[in-house]
């Protein structure tokens, strides 16, 4: 038997906000970011650590980073995870503005 990752939860984007979240086990995990023309800023990555560990911030970085891509944007990780997360990922270096 074969241990499986846990579903990805369900990630919202909440524009006005400018903020993508994900409520697990009634945490509220999140990706802050900027917009500044075509650029995307991704300033901050939050999850807590009652949740941590389940991969949720790498779900979070990677749904954003798509939706940037889908709308045309480039991308600056301002925040350690998600510049962590892109330089692991090369899929995403075309992104960087």
């Amino acid at each position: 038997m074969s241990l499986s990752k846990p579903p990805v939860p369900d990630i919202e984007h909440d524009a006005a906000a400018s903020r993508f979240q994900t409520l697990v086990d009634g945490q509220r995990a999140v990706l802050d970011y900027e917009l500044d023309g075509g650029v995307m800023v991704i300033t901050h990555t939050g999850v807590p650590e009652a949740i941590g560990g389940r991969g949720i911030a790498a779900a979070l970085t990677r749904f954003a980073l798509e939706h940037a891509r889908v709308a045309g944007w480039k991308v600056i990780p301002a925040c350690a995870y998600a510049a962590a997360f892109m330089q692991r990922h090369g899929e995403y270096a075309d992104l960087l503005g």
